[in-house]
């Protein structure tokens, strides 16, 4: 299981590229990988019927105990049977319904695939915290599904509703599953379900808050209304997810947690009675859809309902017909979807009133959807009829207990309505209409669709009438997780078994009673238009509607109040907070000590007077470019105070950091007035000094404070042994970056990637793609240049025909420059010192473990090289230096650092543990790696992605804009 488990994390890596390759067939591909996992459930079946529980298990975090448990009991088989068999075949059905298609289809399989591995760990894993997890990725998955057609409005408010629903939800869950490992000390559920429920009001909040979670998934009242909105995803999305996979996610949880709290206090009211509810509630809103997948949507929601009933009721009868419904419903509704992908596929419409006499010409669809469609209602001998007899039976052996007669009328009036709306897909899909008059319209022309298109939805289909002639085996199957129900005080005691014929026994005449009113409902009104004015005045789309407008309308008027467009009002703020904070922290501190020295080297006495003057300098300077450069020199000045401190690496990255921060400074003042004029000249000039007064003065209490506050050894003294015994370097601040504080700077690279995010999207206006790089494809191929001899002609000096030599240019790019602004002798600099400097730069990043270097230098040095490519040939010629796209860079970077941290705890050891190797190779010698190093190359490839990203928003950017505004002016 763990090893499917693997498999399912990893194979949807290369769907994209298969796809490319083979194009749908790839759909078929990944079919095998849910099949090989329906083939390895099915042969545990001897085990499972037998009481058996295949158990494996991974210790992932221990230290929280925490681990990657997989545990098959009768339960979860059945929900791996469903998952992994409905998913492969509509994966083989999506091998025709993408036919042709190119576009996101890669991507599409990829999240297809990875959801249903994500529904495998989910019904599967036996510790509840990972429960968490998979939970909460497959509403990530769910909503890139759904999303799927992303040009379209309706589907990107779907895909968003659907994973704010489900993933709120979810939080609020994760809250109850903490509660319950804290009150039974195990993340374990099996252990959780089996043992004592400790009594007290903590367990009754967590069985609210984990019930929050189910019905939120599971699309129960009043989170019902994300599941028809998700219908704008493809039909092989609202086949799988929202009939066979994720919807049930939910009921699964309940049936799952059943056993141990059906019958504790908030249980009952919240699962009956909203179940009840949103089973009629969805049944009358299936009456009054026009779009095929819509009836089926709101029906599945009544389902669902039915579904949260009958498996919350908490008996061993119930929850047999329970698990029985599950299946069927599995079966029935995931074919009838994709019957209405086969019929939008071939006629582009799923609207009943255009659709005419389409039974008569695709027979065969019409049969096997009516079978489907008597399955859901309850008709024999399909295993619809099987469940619901079951489970009216079970509610009656109740008799009047008014705890079982509600969902018993539910039960009754559902089924009516599911009667009904059924008989309107029927009708609607391929009855021959009529129009005013009387007379039959005109059939709707109906194109064949390839066999392999119909296999799937008959497939399934006919699986409802084999689980009917099969009950007595289902039952079997079924009859190990009934049984784990707890037995209810005043029960008879009767254990009911699934059969397709018990008798003329009164939930039969409820079942056929049922019926006959729900065709009698249909023949009234289920054949009317159901456009009309809603018959509600508030739903809860209204109030999700409402929510979000209001939060979007509080967004805009805390960021119009906070966010005034003055960057003086912006640092102004932080400063005053930053005075008032701290000054009152240091007046009311009484124990002032400090440890103060005039200097430690002398080059303090040089450097101090000079940072001093040149800040001094720059406040009254009148040109920005001026000030820029003077503000540089305090960061120069500390470049001279780390070096004489004996602190190279610091020393190093200060001086990177304040040329590149030089150079972003000159790239955006090119789009601003030189000059300070008086129109943005500084205002409240004695409020401003008195500020950087108090900042510099509150600052400067600070460190004299921070002096003689320490009263303990600080932990740093243990940094040189610990980089060495534990980092394996001699570096202490690369290896303290990389490995002994390696998630402060994983947090240090987000914010770097969301800087150069921000900075992108404030520049380019349109779109974030980079186009500039691909402009270097413009050039003459192999970035050759002709030279011809000139001859002099009338109109000018003219290349001489049939004559001439090709020779490499020293900057490909230079070509693009006008003549005014090229500089020859920069170019060749460029091109002899450029490779030298990456080279230069990889060194740093290999050789930062041990010396003076690391990622974050050795990056900004690659960066430099970009620069002065950039310098030299403008944006052309840094389309040539990096043909790629800075997003990537950022992308791998991250993923790689990312992975340098997670990677370690399969292997059971703690996040960023770093694995030393040493060996002695020929002509090398003697090799040492350390797998930190993986995590500085992305540290490396992160700020190589950020200078390039600044570089073509700041640079490349701002000239294409300037370009086409002067191209506008003319």
């Amino acid at each position: 299981m763990l090893i499917f488990l693997g498999a399912f994390a990893v194979l949807p890596l290369v769907l994209p590229w298969l796809v490319k390759r083979i194009g749908a067939r790839a759909f078929s591909v990944a079919a095998l990988l849910p099949i090989a996992a329906f083939i390895d459930a099915a042969l545990r079946a001897p085990v499972v019927l037998s009481g058996g529980i295949p158990f494996e298990s991974y210790a992932w975090i221990p230290r929280l105990d925490i681990a990657l448990s997989m545990r098959m009991d009768t339960l979860a088989w059945i929900m791996t049977l469903i998952v992994t068999g409905v998913g492969a075949l509509v994966m083989i059905y999506c091998r025709w319904y993408f036919d042709g298609k190119k576009v996101g289809v890669g991507q599409f399989a990829a999240v297809l695939l990875a959801f249903a591995g994500a529904m495998y760990g989910l019904v599967l894993t036996d510790d509840i915290v990972v429960l968490v997890m998979f939970w909460e990725v497959t509403s990530v998955l769910s909503y890139l599904l759904i999303g799927f057609y992303n040009g379209r409005g309706a589907s990107r408010r779907a895909a968003l509703q659907a994973l704010l629903v489900t993933t709120l939800g979810g939080l609020v869950m994760l809250i109850g599953v903490v509660m319950l490992v804290v009150l039974y000390g195990t993340t374990s559920l099996s252990t959780i379900v089996s043992a004592p429920a400790p009594q007290g009001v903590l367990l009754n909040i967590a069985i609210v808050l984990m019930l929050v979670g189910a019905l939120s998934k599971s699309a129960i009242f009043p989170f019902h209304f994300w599941l028809p909105g998700a219908m704008a995803a493809p039909t092989p999305v609202s086949a799988y997810l929202h009939a066979a996979a994720m919807v049930k996610a939910g009921i699964y949880l309940i049936a799952r947690l059943a056993p141990a709290f059906a019958h504790e206090e908030p249980w009952r009211p919240i699962v009956i009675g909203l179940g009840v509810f949103t089973m009629l509630l969805g049944g009358l809103q299936a009456l009054r859809e026009n779009d095929l997948k819509r009836i089926l949507a709101f029906g599945t929601v009544s389902q669902l309902g039915m579904l949260t009933v009958v498996l919350g009721y908490g008996e061993r009868n119930s929850a047999l017909a329970g698990l029985a419904l599950l299946v069927g419903h599995a079966l029935f509704k995931s074919s009838l979807f994709l019957v209405v992908g086969v019929i939008d596929r071939q006629l582009s419409t799923r609207d009943i009133r255009e659709l005419s006499g389409v039974g008569r010409q695709a027979p065969t669809l019409a049969v096997f959807s009516i079978i489907a469609i008597g399955s859901m209602v309850g008709l024999a001998p399909t295993i619809g009829f099987v469940a619901k007899e079951a489970a009216l039976s079970s509610l009656l052996e109740a008799g009047t207990d008014p705890v079982a007669l509600a969902p018993l009328i539910g039960i009754v009036l559902g089924s009516l309505l599911t009667t009904a709306y059924g008989a309107r897909f029927v009708w609607g899909a391929f009855w021959t209409k009529k129009d005013a008059a009387g007379a039959a319209v005109e059939r709707t022309p109906w194109p064949d669709p390839p066999i392999g298109f119909l296999a799937a939805p008959v497939l399934l289909s006919g699986l409802t009438v084999v689980g009917g002639f099969g009950a007595p085996l289902l039952d079997t199957a079924l009859s190990g997780y009934a049984d784990t129900m707890p037995e209810v005080a005043g029960s008879s005691g009767y254990e009911y078994h699934l059969a397709l014929w018990h008798g003329l026994e009164p939930a039969l005449f409820l079942s056929v009673g049922s019926i006959l009113a729900g065709l009698a409902l249909f023949w009234v009104v289920g054949r009317r238009d159901g456009t009309q004015r809603r018959w509600l005045p508030f739903t809860a789309v209204d109030a999700y509607n409402g929510t979000i407008r209001a939060i979007v309308r509080t967004a805009v008027w805390v960021t119009s109040l906070t966010q005034r467009g003055s960057l003086p009002v912006y640092v102004g703020t932080i400063f005053v907070v930053f005075v008032a904070a701290e000054g009152t922290a240091l007046i009311a501190h009484t124990g002032w000590q400090a440890d103060l020295a005039g200097w430690h080297t002398p080059m303090q006495i040089l450097v101090a007077p000079v940072m001093i003057i040149a800040g001094i300098i720059a406040v009254r300077a009148r040109k920005r470019y001026t000030g820029v450069v003077l503000v540089s020199v305090t960061g120069l000045g500390m470049v001279a105070l780390f070096a004489s401190a004996g602190a190279p690496d610091l020393a190093l990255t200060q001086i990177l950091v304040e040329t590149v921060t030089l150079i972003a400074f000159a790239l955006v003042l090119r789009r601003i007035p030189a000059r300070m004029g008086d129109h943005n000249a500084s205002v409240w000039p004695i409020g401003r000094a008195l500020l950087g007064i108090g900042v510099g003065v509150t600052m400067a209490l600070i460190a004299v404070v921070a002096t003689g506050a320490r009263v303990a050894e600080p932990i740093s003294i243990a940094f040189p042994d610990l980089a060495y015994e534990i980092g394996h370097g001699k570096n202490v601040v690369n290896v303290t970056l990389v490995d002994l504080r390696g998630w402060d700077t994983m947090g240090e690279l987000s914010v770097l990637i969301l800087a150069a995010t921000g900075v992108a999207s404030l520049v380019f206006v349109t779109h974030r793609s980079d186009t500039l790089s691909r402009a270097i494809s413009s050039l003459p191929t192999g970035a050759l240049r002709t030279r011809r001899p000139l001859v002099e002609t009338a109109e000018g000096p003219r290349p001489r025909a049939g004559s001439g030599s090709s020779r490499q240019a020293w900057l490909v790019g230079g070509q693009k420059l006008r003549p005014e602004t090229r500089s020859i002798m920069l170019e060749v600099i460029v091109r002899i010192l450029f490779h030298t400097i990456i080279v230069v730069s990889i060194y740093l990043l290999f050789a930062g473990h041990n010396l003076p270097g690391g990622g974050f230098a050795g990056g900004l040095v690659a960066g430099m090289a970009l620069v002065m490519r950039y310098v030299a040939g403008g944006p052309y010629e840094l389309g040539a230096a990096a043909p790629t796209d800075a997003g990537r860079l950022l992308g791998v970077g991250m993923t790689l650092a990312v992975a340098t941290a997670i990677v370690p705890l399969f292997f059971g050891a703690p996040a960023l543990t770093s694995t030393f190797w040493e060996a002695e190779l020929p002509i090398l010698g003697h090799v040492e790696f350390v797998t930190s190093t993986i995590f500085d190359v992305g540290v490396y490839l992160v700020v190589i992605g950020l200078v390039l990203d600044v570089l073509r928003s700041l640079g490349a950017e701002v000239d294409r804009q300037r370009k086409e505004r002067e191209e506008l002016a003319r």
